[in-house]
């Protein structure tokens, strides 16, 4: 104890350290930001990466996204599409050729020029693996972004070509996401590997460093095409402990802080030291079991763990508001969504029952694996702790073993091979607004880890092809009918323990305005300011 508290007073230390050059003393000696040219953001844990092409966790695309433009963005609270660096398309009727018309005089954040071979550079990079920087990285996205393209060709300096090998409906969406940014040829080239600490793009804002443990520092980029940022520095800090950043905010060190406890969120109701901004989000947070491994290879332990735990309470009583209970892995802001299927009722007794007919009479014993903190994650002690309790009622014990973040996800989204987990927590906020991007990433066989996210390792033949399907039928009425079919079957096969759909919450410094959050659970500060 002595050793753990120790730590913390030196984090605590960090923190106020990393603060105090744009910071002094308040009347009431708490520490209070008085620049308002720069905005202090605290991350529930440390970025893993700041390449756009790696990044697969909102900690990372919170503090990354504003470096990188697309060829296309999602306009601002919805994910419509609206050109960025291309500034007209045009789609082959067959829906196999796009060809985009870019956006001239864009610079990189390096002084090189933006290009249509830099559109090509940034898909090859992924896809190829003969090309000459598909080593500097490893690129989760890829194939869910552009397994389907067959060619990028470089038509003219400022027009470019996409071939892909069949129709695929949600092809524009996804050149919106982060995995389709455009970075930097020649910085690529230059750090190799060490892209991911010194990243390039063409954004609103420029990197400037990052301390890991301690900030990372971005700075307005006074060229960007579309968007002149009023905050000159944006500044995030990992603070994993909930209660910490919370401090930190009501001090005046921060002023805008994600996660907030819910209880806290009750007692701050009405004041007027902070501001709560809030929007529905496209987010999932589920319990995941390793199908492929005993117990959870048997569909009855996983319903009966579905029926052991009380859901509902768990979204009352500890969420308190900021979740709302869930019936199916997409969120019913997301076409597609299934309001019909059923979430399981809690029932300990119909547990028991699937336990003994599965062969487990009396229980068994599994290490439940949960992050310390982690985007979107809500608050994973006490969900597992609850979790833990009620499956405590029907025989089955639970240890549950804690990791940090970057540890975290390490872990769990690994080859089957080196799969070791029983069961983790997981949450999706999805990237595009297609059913595509919560089903076909997470629950087609085709996208087990590292190819996807699928971390339940789940494959069933019926769902794989509906799934393949839906993606090549450009009739958004079909495609709707096949994902709902293949939330009954995920649902009545229970993969995962889905919980619940988390809302959007953000606490803010009262002094920023005009700061408005997006479907996709990405920042964007550009049109923010400081008052």
């Amino acid at each position: 104890m002595k050793l753990n508290k120790l730590i913390f007073l030196i984090f605590l230390a960090v923190i106020f350290a990393g603060c105090s050059n744009d910071d002094k003393q308040s009347n009431d000696g708490a520490a209070t930001n008085t620049n308002k040219d720069t905005l202090v953001i605290g991350l529930e844990a440390e970025p893993t990466s700041f390449d756009a092409h790696q990044l697969s966790d909102y900690n990372s695309s919170r503090a990354a996204m504003e470096l990188y433009d697309q060829l296309v963005r999602f306009k601002d609270g919805s994910t419509e599409i609206e050109p960025s660096l291309a500034e007209k398309w045009n789609i082959s009727d067959d829906g196999l050729e796009y060809v985009f018309t870019l956006r001239k005089d864009v610079k990189f954040h390096d002084g090189t020029d933006f290009n249509a071979d830099a559109v090509k550079f940034s898909i090859e990079r992924q896809i190829d693996e003969n090309h000459p920087m598909h080593h500097t990285g490893q690129y989760a996205y890829a194939d869910f972004t552009f397994g389907m393209v067959e060619e990028v060709e470089v038509l003219g300096e400022y027009e470019v070509k996409i071939v892909l090998n069949e129709p695929f409906a949600p092809f524009l969406s996804n050149l919106a996401m982060h995995s389709a940014s455009i970075v930097s040829p020649e910085a690529v080239e230059k750090y190799q590997e060490d892209f991911t600490k010194n990243p390039v793009g063409t954004g609103p804002y420029k990197f400037v460093s990052w301390n890991p443990g301690v900030e990372v520092i971005l700075e307005k980029n006074e060229e960007h095409f579309r968007d002149k940022p009023t905050i000159s520095k944006l500044i995030f800090k990992p603070i994993s402990e909930a209660q910490t950043r919370l401090a930190e905010l009501e001090s005046g060190n921060i002023d805008l802080i994600v996660n907030v406890p819910p209880d806290d969120l009750v007692r701050l109701e009405g004041s007027d030291k902070v501001q709560k901004i809030e929007d529905a989000g496209m987010h999932v947070w589920w319990t995941a079991f390793n199908t492929q491994k005993e117990p959870f290879n048997n569909v009855k332990v996983r319903q009966a763990f579905n029926y052991a735990v009380n859901k509902e309470a768990i979204v009352d009583s500890l969420l308190q508001g900021t979740g709302e209970l869930a019936n199916s892995p997409v969120p019913p802001n997301v076409w597609g969504h299934n309001p019909n299927v059923k979430n399981y009722p809690y029932d300990p007794e119909k547990a028991k029952e699937l336990l003994v007919e599965a062969g487990y009479p009396d229980g068994f014993e599994v290490n439940y694996w949960i992050p310390e903190s982690g985007s979107g994650m809500q608050q994973p002690q006490v969900m597992a702790a609850a979790i833990q309790a009620d499956l405590a009622q029907v025989g089955v014990k639970l240890n549950i073993q804690t990791f940090e973040w970057g540890t975290y996800l390490d872990k769990v989204f690994v080859p089957i091979e080196e799969a070791e987990m029983d069961l983790h927590q997981m949450s999706w906020i999805g990237d595009n607004g297609d059913p595509d991007n919560f089903l076909y990433i997470l629950l087609s066989g085709e996208q087990w880890p590292l190819k996807g996210f699928n971390d339940s390792y789940y494959n069933n033949d019926e769902v794989n092809q509906l799934l393949k399907e839906a993606r090549v039928t450009s009739d958004k009425a079909e495609r709707t009918k096949m994902y709902e079919k293949v939330q009954e079957i995920v649902m009545e096969e229970a993969p995962w323990l889905v919980l619940d759909y988390e809302k959007q919450i953000v606490l803010a410094n009262p002094n920023l305005v005009d700061f408005k959050l997006h479907p996709t659970g990405v920042f964007r500060f550009s049109n923010a300011k400081i008052k």
